[in-house]
């Protein structure tokens, strides 16, 4: 097509505009999508291995000699599988010197170890890194430092704890879901590319139908522009048999003046015929011109009003998590936070395979603040126990320090205050604590303890 019928082609160009639209709008979302999703999967996979490496923190000690060990096994089985894809590796940062030193790593790692970057790490900060891992795999990594000052073995200690899983774990499902989505915007672009090819052909059909009226006006089986035409239309064609109507008068009136005149002719030369003939004795030369002229006048004025008789005759459209090693890693991580106070922290009967119905996260993020708001009030034990009552869960901490009353309790339970200006904090915990619980459908409460302090009692809702 060349392009001439491109820029006079109403249809080409509706249909030109609604296609760059269409694909402009498909790429965008496409593009929108799949960034957004991508995004979602690396922040899934980063949370997940910091979940991991909070365990490996929650569960990693000391020995006599100052060599870490591994308490607990962490909860995701494919770390004791070789070259698994995912890996832990605990380093021994020496007094500050490197390049670190290995000294315990995940069974997945095999003989090899994990070659993180040269990095410096504040005590706590998480790093998040892209490393070469076993089989040259490339990995997700993040690490932290972890110091103790205080180890079996009388000497500081500063370990390097680092996580990591193959990075394939977020390219696989990114490119599954880039496949289906793009996939699925084809379709939806061809629908609407079908749509829109079925809209301007609807949305034109009126001007089809002009058309052939225009032809009927211009064939002369009507006068003017007769048909049913939507509102949008009406006012071209009512101006259209304006002019039609117009012309026509126009026609009309130079038909009328042709014959007038005509007429008005045709008596002077009939005059002048009658007295030539009568004069055809006297000159018969000029009596023969004057009638010859007068025959040629006669023919022009009949062609003509012939033409002018002629052309007045013619009319131009479900997430869980394990309670049970969430709350031994929290209490290992409080009698590293609390390690001078010498407090005893236990664990009381727990039910087997209980599960909270939520996000790990949230769940360590209540029962650390309460946790650690018992072991600061605390005066030497801090217990642990849960009750099951049908689907829900109540955590209860019990600590044997000096307890609040009523009044008070209601207070602290208010975002920002705090029950004691001198212990450190920031007032917020019990407010996030109750927010969390109100999200999941529970709450928290503040009672007497039996072992005359506060008892703080949580209660979730569970999975058995």
């Amino acid at each position: 097509m060349t392009p001439s019928a491109w820029r006079h082609s109403l249809r080409i160009r509706l249909l030109a505009g609604t296609l760059f639209w269409v694909a402009g709008t498909i790429l965008v979302a496409g593009w929108g999508l799949g960034t957004l999703f991508r995004q979602h999967v690396e922040t899934q996979f980063h949370a997940e291995l910091r979940t991991h490496l909070d365990q490996l923190t929650a569960h990693i000690t000391l020995d006599a000699q100052g060599r870490a060990q591994l308490t607990l096994p962490l909860s995701e089985p494919r770390f004791g599988r070789p070259y698994s894809g995912y890996y832990w590796q605990v380093d021994d940062m020496g007094q500050g010197a490197t390049p670190a030193t290995a000294m315990l790593r995940s069974r997945s790692l095999w003989d090899m170890a994990l070659v993180a970057p040269v990095d410096t790490l504040q005590a706590g900060d998480i790093h998040v890194h892209q490393v070469v891992g076993p089989q040259g795999k490339r990995l997700g990594l993040v690490e932290r430092s972890v110091r103790i000052d205080d180890g079996p073995d009388g000497k500081p200690h500063t370990l390097r704890l680092l996580a990591a899983a193959d990075a394939d774990l977020m390219a696989e499902p990114v490119s599954r879901f880039n496949g289906a989505l793009w996939l699925a915007l084809g379709v939806l672009g061809a629908g609407l590319v079908l749509a829109a090819v079925v809209q301007v052909s609807v949305g034109l059909s009126p001007l089809r139908a002009l058309r052939t009226a225009l032809a009927r006006v211009r064939g002369g089986e009507t006068p003017q522009l007769d048909g049913d035409f939507p509102v949008e239309v009406m006012p071209l064609v009512e101006e259209f048999n304006t002019v039609l109507a117009h012309n026509a008068d126009v026609v009309e009136r130079a038909r009328t003046h042709a014959g007038n005149l005509a007429h008005a002719l045709k008596t002077p030369l009939s005059v002048l015929a009658n007295a030539a003939r009568a004069k055809e004795q006297h000159d018969p030369e000029l009596a023969r011109l004057v009638v010859e002229q007068i025959g040629v006048a006669r023919r022009q004025v009949d062609y003509h009003l012939a033409r002018a008789q002629a052309a007045a005759a013619t009319r131009v459209p479900g997430v869980k998590t394990e309670l049970l090693p969430v709350v031994e890693g929290l209490v290992r991580v409080m009698q590293r936070i609390h390690a001078q106070r010498d407090l005893a922290i236990t664990v009381q009967s727990w039910p087997a395979a209980l599960a909270f119905r939520g996000e790990a996260q949230d769940l360590q993020e209540m029962l650390g603040n309460l946790l650690d708001n018992a072991c600061k009030w605390a005066a030497h034990l801090v217990e642990i126990s849960a009750h099951v009552d049908d689907d829900m869960v109540t955590l209860t901490l019990d600590d044997d320090g000096m307890g609040l009353d009523a009044p008070q309790r209601d207070v602290v339970m208010r975002r920002g205050v705090r029950a004691d200006e001198q212990v450190p904090g920031s007032g917020l915990g019990l407010a996030i604590v109750d927010d969390l619980a109100r999200l999941y459908g529970g709450r928290v409460e503040l009672l007497d303890s039996p072992l005359g302090g506060l008892r703080a009692a949580l209660t979730l809702p569970v999975v058995r």
